[in-house]
């Protein structure tokens, strides 16, 4: 086993880790993490303002199972867990190979982290593993403590959203770990990690269990697994109030969870491959969010992964032979919490947290949306607002949008503002296509980008131009209004109605303002919601300076808005209309 001074602790985590610091000439670190069932090696950029995306430049992942070394171990010394000699070999060439990456691309030896987990802490010949990698590559590997190990992942999978507040499990091949995070509490991080609880059931230790012939074993691990997670469900519960609330408040809407681990994003994968929107428009799993009822459907997942010959996008075959074993630690889960409002599945894991965590609280705590920044955008913050403000009110003020998914309580407003004066000089079919299959493909691992954020900025930009659309990106556009829909049911209507107002205000103003001045003294919009026979509709007025309305007529501006709120019947259509606007000359 690895000695007490290799270990990483709740207490020395930070002294062992590298630190970051603005100021720093190179801010580059790599990272190598020895989980059960394989090695991953990144290697990320952390360079102010932008160190909180964790932007990641190279990744690669060896396929080397260490639980799997220790288990054939185990099977020819009789239990003796001990890693074998050409496996010690692999390990070390691959990290030494890892080393050598980090040092072409320029990283600093000194911000180059290796750290291990279950298998490393089990191995009785740990040492000698440690040994051959510190000959080979030059480094030396952190053992993280269970509780460590628990707080990484856990930042891990936090890291990809702007805030959180639900319980967070982590499985891997050796352990699985559950704790619970709300990022609006003080010190949240270290008190997910001192009360989170790691079982030994991971996703190859489990498969392994239940491909034996003892049939006393499958039902042994099986309770233990139940009962471990209904003890740490319980304890969560008994230390942290607002969770409690949530499972005994009959008026409370449930509890959200966040599942990181390739075990459980296999499991997303299957959901995913299974959901009801097909073709499903997002390709990463990173973000996916489903229903807890979605959730509890592991028959029909297990049914799937046996029966479904093809290709299940983002499963390897080595993880659809661990997919009995993955939906039993969900089946374990289910009984555990029963009441599972949504299931959120985190591309971010160790690394990820590792990386966070060196960051300092004021930055790890960024919204990371806001750091995203169009290539070759010039527009001051002050003139984004500007334009932001400008369209904003054309929505009624006394309509109350802030349950609405939409560009602007999503937090996308830069990222949609940087766009909607973009590609002038290409037709409006090709620019809609083009934001349409760009709001799904653009930094694709970036944090705080949910698969519903991606669909409104999507539908937004692609109004904007006129949803003039092809029939393959009509596909395309018709799964990301049943994705937005399913999570916000008018978040359709008023994507279509932000982008026509954007598409007229770069109508009237053809260059991008830039001053916020520039832009005030040339439009202006005012609406107000007004009650019609059937159902209320938008009354807007716009405002615009004599010189810029020039060459304009009515009719035309108006026919931007004449197909919103007309498909009555559909339902993913909201019955509401903009009625012929009055264009005021000043």
């Amino acid at each position: 086993m690895a000695s007490s001074t290799d270990i990483v602790t709740l207490d020395n985590f930070e002294s062992k880790m590298p630190k970051w610091e603005p100021n720093l000439p190179n801010h580059l670190y790599a990272l190598v993490d020895m989980g059960s069932n394989g090695i991953r090696f990144s290697i990320s950029d952390l360079s102010p303002p932008q160190a909180r995306l964790l932007k990641c430049l190279y990744r690669e992942r060896a396929a080397i199972s260490l639980y799997d070394a220790l288990n054939s171990s185990s099977a020819s010394s009789g239990g003796s867990l001990r890693f074998p000699a050409d496996t010690i070999n692999q390990v070390s060439q691959t990290l030494a190979r890892f080393r050598s990456i980090a040092d072409d691309y320029g990283v600093p030896p000194a911000q180059v982290s290796i750290f291990a987990t279950e298998a490393m802490r089990k191995a009785e010949n740990a040492g000698s593993m440690l040994d051959a990698i510190r000959e080979a590559s030059g480094l030396g590997v952190q053992v993280l403590a269970p509780e460590v190990e628990t707080l990484f992942g856990a930042m891990g999978a936090r890291s990809s959203f702007a805030e959180v507040n639900g319980l967070f499990l982590d499985l891997g091949g050796g352990s699985v770990q559950m704790t619970y995070m709300d990022s609006a509490m003080e010190g949240y991080e270290v008190a997910a990690a001192q009360t989170g609880k790691s079982l030994p059931f991971g996703a190859a230790r489990l498969i392994k269990i239940l491909e034996s012939d003892e049939a006393i074993l499958h039902s042994t691990a099986k309770n233990e697994l139940r009962s471990g997670l209904q003890g740490a469900f319980s304890k969560l519960q008994q230390q942290f109030p607002s969770l409690k609330a949530l499972t005994e408040d009959s008026g409370a809407s449930g509890i959200d969870i966040y599942l990181c681990g390739g075990g459980f994003r296999g499991y997303g994968s299957m959901l995913m491959h299974s959901d009801p929107i097909q073709p499903y428009p997002i390709p990463a799993v990173g973000a996916y969010t489903v229903t807890g009822d979605f959730f509890k459907q592991t028959d029909v997942m297990r049914k799937i992964n046996h029966e479904y010959q093809g290709k299940v996008f983002g499963m390897s075959k080595r993880r659809r032979e661990q997919f009995p074993a993955i939906a039993t630690v969900v089946e374990s889960l289910i009984a555990a919490v029963l009441n599972i409002r949504t299931v959120t599945f985190c591309s971010g894991g160790n690394r990820e947290g590792a990386l966070i965590m060196k960051l300092p609280k004021q930055v790890r705590e960024t919204r990371p949306l806001k750091l995203l920044h169009q290539p070759g955008d010039q527009m001051s913050d002050e003139t984004i607002d500007a334009v932001v403000r400008t369209i904003k009110s054309a929505v009624p003020v006394d309509f109350d949008m802030s349950s609405i998914s939409t560009v602007f309580t999503l937090g996308l407003s830069p990222l949609f503002v940087g766009k909607i004066w973009s590609h002038f000089g290409e037709p409006s079919d090709a620019n809609a296509a083009y934001e349409l299959h760009r709001a799904v493909s653009r930094d694709p691992s970036v944090p705080g980008f949910t698969h519903l954020a991606r669909a409104v900025l999507g539908l937004t930009l692609c109004a904007r131009w006129g949803s003039y659309l092809g029939p393959v990106d009509q596909q395309l556009h018709t799964s990301l209004r049943k994705l937005a829909c399913d999570e916000s049911p008018e978040a359709i209507y008023w994507a279509e109605y932000l982008g026509a107002v954007a598409s007229v205000l770069t109508t009237i103003c053809p260059a991008e303002p830039k001053t916020p001045g520039q832009l005030e003294k040339t439009i202006r919009f005012a609406a107000k919601m007004v009650k019609g026979n059937k159902h209320p509709h938008i009354e807007l007025t716009i405002a615009i300076a004599r010189q810029a309305a020039i060459g304009l007529h009515p009719q035309d501006i108006c026919s931007v808005f004449e197909n919103l709120g007309k498909l009555k019947k559909d339902p993913l259509t909201v019955a509401r209309k903009v009625d012929p606007i009055v264009i005021s000359l000043s």
